[in-house]
């Protein structure tokens, strides 16, 4: 192989390179395509039939350029013979793929040679060969790809011949014996269970049980295979499972000299061993309700349910699921249940507790006891009164067996911890609302709502609408919960007429969606109530909180919430909201997104709006808002502090305004500082979306929204959050002119202008800058005049209006020394520097150079970045890459983790460039994907483009000219409406072709 690489199907798609790295294969089309070539590896494959993969039958008009685009850049994944590994062979394309290089191949091979061995009786050959084929799986084969890709049909196949070589396996390692015998009765057991219908692995658990001296557990197997075969297909088993049977009644007759049964058990059997509390003759309990019709998703955690439930262990395996109400928890137990009737022959026991069952008290330990041992044929006058006593007999009947216990809905661990058994033949499933964390040693199982397919899938079995897909509104606004999804689907069933796009407008138009999710017994209201109102009605202050809570959060309705913020809510301390929300995660009204970070489902936030407003008036939902952003902007003055260096900035922001509430200054003494200006950068970062949905709703409200906003804004911007920023900064601009707040609404109009210079619109910066010049003239305030004017010239220079920036600059300079500011000087300095750039570079530097000495005698990171970044530039207009490029280096290396996007992305630029120009292209290519990436990172487009502009750039120079292409119209639709001038170039170079 001349470059090494392997593709493997037999899983999710994958692409090793020759270090065994795998490689990234980027977009959906692009894994499409590869697919389709690996169907046919070295044969032509039509372009028709490549655009009918990628496009799934219906092919844009586009498509033949866009099938190109993507060929190219399967080429390049594939390595530097991409070309001529992937060529173009009329009408299509060839993938050519070499010995070894294809998982199914070699799968292939290896299943060639176990069937030889197998029919030669080669046992160890046959082991050998089969367990080399079933390393190769890694899961379904092409999981994650959408059925569009054509290969259904080789995917059944390859899972049919997979069966085949695990019989053979199988066969060999029962034939061979040794020490692995023991350990093929649980594999093969899970295999059984999920093939009920297979006849080969029902022989081949019968044999291994047989052989490990189990033999009545191996005519149970076969008993319960026959009884299956006929009731459900109305056939007898096989003649190899027969042949299985005879053998093992001929051995065990000649062994125990007893008779057998034709079913496996002996005569003398019945209830040897048992403890007999006044039993009566009861068949074995087979109490499971029926499986769940249209039983849809969960594949990853059924299997791995049946695999724990199924081992071989010296304790019973408890599993527990857990989830919010109506997620599905006893449908999966039960699903899974009725899967290992086989494994458990002794019988199945279902007992639902009514944890949380409305209207139904939940049982206590002593009510399941008694129902449990009567289920098992201990007569009622003889039960033991002591629950200890009940629990000691409930163990001692079920030890000896083989039985599966389903223990539905469970309240708490102190409910589920007296029924379970002892016996290592027994286990038991618990569905539970809590995740029962102090039931030592179980097993636990998280569900979440479906994806979004299943969640179609679901919809359509149960409504019998076939046109119901992944992307219809219907599955988010049933938010993706099974019980939710099965009433839409029940309603939509019952009435023909009722289209599904009704239903979603009448389910999207409504206050909550509630409402409409009733039908018959079925209620996602009642199913949330029944928690909430155990938590109001309980004697526990942490339930009671938590009742609290819930209404406090609806009423709020932010994305999430921690305890700082909820614990102002309450009006209680911080101890008591943790206890308060972590209630709310046991009983599943709220998730815990991050660590201690809570956020509820759709439909419990429209639950808890629900419940607030039956609670709480107008006037106190307000009093819930003015709370919540008083918060916020004490916590927002304390980030200033730690994010924003001393200095006539801070100073600034920190300065109250006429409009400013007269609690802030308290409210900020209440809440501590930030250790360090990580953790304020992490807090900013964490709290911004609760932050941006406060300012929208109340910026013509609360006198809180200019304050919260001119605190906020410089760390947001200097992080590169433009989009937020400016969605807070527009609100702040109209509550600051609503209350008629001057310095309020020009701090405002200059935050609005570095959001506009951010986006690349310097006019529309220019314009915004003004307006706060005007009002601090107005004002007298000499500081922000010196600031902006500083500011000003910037924008001017970068506009061309170099006289007038000039002219801006020096006016600022002599601010500085009536301020005697040096901040404002160094900066000054730096803006000169930029101006004398287009005219005299070497100029420049000296002024960037006193920029740089005035931030080392300061200390100060942000202007000693500034400066190295900006002698860098100078260099390159010089022409001298090789003396940028320190600059940049330092200039990055000053800066390190101080979030500061604005410099750091130019700073990054003028590297790449530098890279570019002194011709290390391989490493210039790698620092501007690092760039891209950080952009598209912060929906930075602007710097997006202007990083698309140089790997243009790049890839012109090796001679790719459609890459080249590609990356300038990138460029120049992420730079539309800029004021740029890297688009103007951008458009001339698509002109030239």
């Amino acid at each position: 192989m001349p470059d090494g690489l392997r593709f493997g199907l037999l899983g999710p798609l994958v692409v090793y390179g020759a270090d065994g790295e795998v490689r990234t294969i980027g977009s959906g089309k692009v894994r499409a395509l590869l697919v389709a070539l690996l169907l046919e590896p070295g044969r032509v494959v039509s372009v028709e039939a490549l655009k009918d993969a990628l496009w799934a039958g219906a092919p844009p008009a586009s498509a033949q350029a866009s099938l190109q685009n993507h060929v190219t850049r399967l080429r390049r994944l594939l390595g530097d013979d991409g070309p001529e590994r992937l060529r173009a062979v009329p009408p299509g394309y060839l993938l050519r793929v070499d010995e070894g290089e294809l998982d199914v191949r070699v799968f292939e091979e290896h299943l060639i040679a176990a069937r030889a061995a197998h029919a030669a009786r080669d046992w160890e050959r046959a082991r050998r060969e089969a367990s080399a084929a079933l390393a190769l799986w890694r899961g379904t084969p092409l999981g994650g790809l959408p059925p569009e890709t054509g290969a259904h049909a080789l995917v059944q196949r390859l899972q049919e011949a997979r069966l085949l070589v695990l019989e053979w396996r199988y066969d060999a390692e029962l034939q061979l014996g040794g020490a692995r015998l023991g350990g093929l009765v649980p594999e093969l057991a899970a295999l059984v269970a999920e093939h009920p219908l297979r006849e080969g692995f029902h022989r081949l658990l019968m044999l291994a049980l047989h052989r490990t001296g189990r033999p009545a557990e191996a005519l149970a197997v076969h008993r319960d295979l026959r009884v299956r075969l006929i009731e459900e297909l109305g056939v007898e088993p096989g003649a190899a499972v027969r042949e299985a049977h005879l053998e093992i009644l001929r051995e065990g007759r000649s062994e125990s000299g007893e008779g057998t049964a034709a079913d496996g058990t002996r005569a003398d059997d019945q209830h040897s061993g048992h403890p007999d509390p006044g039993r009566a003759n009861t068949p074995r309990p087979a109490q499971l309700p029926p499986a769940p019709a249209h039983f849809t998703g969960r594949e990853a955690v059924r299997e791995d349910l049946l695999r724990f439930l199924a081992a071989e262990r010296e304790a019973p395996g408890v599993a527990v699921v857990t989830g919010m109400a109506g997620v599905g928890k006893s449908a999966l137990a039960l699903h899974v249940a009725h899967g290992l009737r086989e494994r458990f022959p002794d019988g199945q026991l279902y007992i639902n507790l009514h944890g949380a069952t409305p209207g139904m008290t939940p049982l206590t330990p002593e009510q399941a006891l008694a129902a449990l041992l009567r289920d098992l044929g201990a007569e009622s006058p003889r039960l033991p009164e002591h629950p200890d006593a009940a629990a000691s007999l409930l163990r001692s009947l079920l030890a000896p067996t083989r039985t599966l216990m389903v223990l539905d809905d469970a309240a708490h661990a102190a409910q589920v911890r007296p029924l379970l058994p002892g016996g290592p033949g027994c286990a038991v499933i618990v569905t539970s609302r809590s995740p029962l964390t102090a039931l030592d040693g179980a097993h636990r199982v998280a569900l979440a709502p479906l994806t979004d397919e299943d969640s179609a899938a679901l919809l359509r079995a149960v409504s019998g609408r076939d046109g119901l897909h992944a992307g219809h509104p219907l599955v988010e606004l049933a938010g993706r919960l099974p019980l939710a999804l099965r009433i839409v689907a029940a309603r939509l069933a019952a009435r023909r007429a009722l289209t599904p796009d009704v239903l979603a407008r009448q389910l999207a138009a409504t206050e909550g969606r509630l409402h409409h999710l009733e039908y018959d017994d079925l209620s996602v209201r009642r199913s949330l109530a029944v928690a909430h109102d155990a938590l109001r009605a309980s004697d526990r202050e942490a339930d009671r909180d938590a009742a609290r809570a819930l209404a406090r959060i609806g009423a709020l309705d932010l994305p999430g919430y921690g305890a700082p913020l909820l614990a102002r809510l309450l009006g209680t301390d911080e101890r008591r909201a943790e206890a308060a929300l972590d209630r709310l995660v046991d009983v599943a009204l709220l998730e815990e997104t991050a660590y201690g970070r809570y956020a509820p489902h759709d439909l419990v936030r429209d639950f808890a709006h629900e419940t607030a407003a039956g609670e709480q008036t107008a006037e106190q939902e307000h009093s819930g808002a003015e709370i919540a952003l008083r918060w916020y902007a004490a916590m927002a003055a304390r980030a200033l502090e730690a994010l924003v260096e001393p200095g006539a900035e801070r100073t600034g922001r920190l300065r109250a305004t006429p409009s400013q509430p007269r609690t802030h200054t308290a409210d900020v003494a209440s809440v501590p500082a930030f250790c360090s200006a990580g953790d304020a950068a992490d807090w900013v970062v964490l709290e911004l979306e609760n932050i941006v949905a406060l300012v929208e709703r109340h910026a013509e409200t609360s006198a809180h929204v200019p304050l919260l906003v001119r605190l906020i804004a410089s760390p947001l911007q200097r992080r590169g959050r433009v989009a937020e920023t400016e969605v807070l900064v527009r609100a702040a601009l109209r509550g600051a002119r609503r209350l008629a707040d001057a310095p309020a609404e020009a701090y405002a109009l200059l935050d609005l202008a570095g959001v506009q210079f951010l986006k690349g619109r310097g006019n529309d910066a220019l314009a915004l800058l003004d307006g706060a010049l005007e009002i601090w003239r107005r004002l007298g305030d000499l500081s922000c005049l010196c600031r902006g004017l500083n500011n000003r010239g910037l924008l001017l220079g970068l506009l061309g209006r170099y006289e007038e920036s000039g002219a801006a600059l020096r006016q600022c300079l002599e601010y500085t020394r009536v301020l005697d500011d040096p901040m404002q000087e160094a900066i000054t300095y730096s803006n000169l520097g930029n101006l004398y750039e287009h005219t005299d570079p070497r100029a420049a530097i000296g002024h960037h150079r006193r920029s740089l000495e005035i931030g080392e005698r300061l200390g100060h990171v942000i202007v000693r970045h500034s400066a190295h970044c900006n002698i860098g530039f100078a260099h390159l207009t010089l022409g001298e890459p090789d003396a940028a490029l320190p600059h940049f280096e330092e200039s990055l290396r000053i800066l390190g983790g101080h979030g500061h996007w604005q410099g750091e992305s130019q700073t990054r630029l003028g590297l790449v460039r530098a890279l570019r120009e002194r011709g290390d292209a391989e490493r210039a290519a790698q620092e501007c994907d690092v760039l891209l990436g950080l952009a598209a990172r912060r929906g930075d487009r602007y710097t997006e483009g202007l990083a698309r502009h140089q790997r243009s750039l790049l890839h012109r120079a090796e001679g790719d000219a459609e890459e080249a292409r590609r990356q300038w119209e990138a460029a120049l639709s992420a730079l539309d409406g800029t004021d740029s001038p890297v688009a103007e170039r951008l458009g001339e170079l698509l002109a030239e072709g």
